[in-house]
Order: C-alpha cells, then structure tokens, then sequence
C-alpha cells in the first residue's frame, strides 16, 4: 500500500472537496487503493497499477460527488458558533443573542458588543467577504452566492474559510 500512496497523494491534491481537506481525499484515496488490493484478479489483461489508479480514481470522485448533494449543504456550510472568545471566554452565540439578558442595562451592554464585534469585523473584510457574509446571512448558500455573484463556489468558499479565520481573530 505504501508504495501506491504518492499515486494516492497526486490524485487527492488534484481535486477539491466542499467542506473538506486534502487528507480527507487522501483517505478516500486510500480506501481507493484497499479495494483495489481487494478485488484484484491477476491473469486479467490489466496491471495492478492501472487497476488501482481506476480505483483510487473513482473512490475520489464518488467522494467529490457526495460532498456536493444537496443533503450535505448544512454541513459544508456551518459556522460554529460555540467558540469561546479568549478575551471574555463568551461563546460567539452567547454574544450575538440578545434573548439571555435579563435587564434592560445588560441589553444595551449586549447590543453594544454586538456592534463593536460587527464593527471589527466589516474592517478586517474586504468588499467581497461583505458582499458574501451579507448574503451567506440571508441564507444563501454556496452555489446561489456563486451565481448571484458570478464567482465560482470554490471561490465563495474560500471567501467563507477567510470570514471565519477573521472571526476567530476577533475573539481571540
């Protein structure tokens, strides 16, 4: 197995999976190949190799295809918001919820947080992560953003993976 896993690695860095990594291709690269040693037949007219880069080749595709039904959208598209600040350690819901205050001082404290983390965050972004937030927070998802915008999904991906980088910087 060790001797195909750079066939493995070419073909995983060549694809893209929504809401995953390159380990990830990897891994279905991999299972790829056990099948191939699995089902193998020697006295058929192909090689091992050619057999195993078939199998490896339709084990990343399967997973590609998979990754980009419509009932995995939720999942390619969360952000978590359980992540505590290590400022103040408040989870960001915590933060963006206004429903937990009890008084109408803690409201307006929470309201003023709210502002200066939506502040902070719109001058860390550039036009086009406002642009894809703005819709992202509509309910947009991936492909509609794309469209609307006339970007690729990978490129409104890339701009969600940025956002919440940036997100994370302002909480710690």
């Amino acid at each position: 197995m060790e001797k195909y896993k750079p066939l493995v690695r070419k073909k995983a860095n060549a694809m893209y999976l929504i809401g995953g990594e390159t380990d990830d291709l990897i891994q279905e690269g991999m299972i790829g190949l056990f099948k191939a040693v699995r089902d193998y037949r020697q006295g058929h007219d192909s090689s091992f190799f050619h057999f195993a880069d078939i199998c490896i080749s339709r084990q990343l595709y399967s997973a590609v295809e998979a990754s980009n039904r419509k009932k995995h959208i939720p999942l390619n598209t969360y952000v978590s918001f359980n992540t505590e600040s290590r400022e103040n350690g408040i989870p960001l819901d915590e933060m963006l919820s206004s429903q937990r205050a009890e008084s109408p001082e803690q409201l307006m404290i929470e309201y003023e947080n709210q502002q200066d983390f939506y502040a902070a965050l719109v001058k860390k972004l550039s036009r086009m992560e406002r642009d894809v937030l703005d819709h992202y927070l509509e309910g947009m998802n991936y492909i509609q953003i794309a469209e609307y915008m006339g970007k690729t999904p990978k490129s409104i991906d890339n701009a969600l993976q940025r956002i919440r980088s940036k997100i994370k910087t302002i909480n710690n």
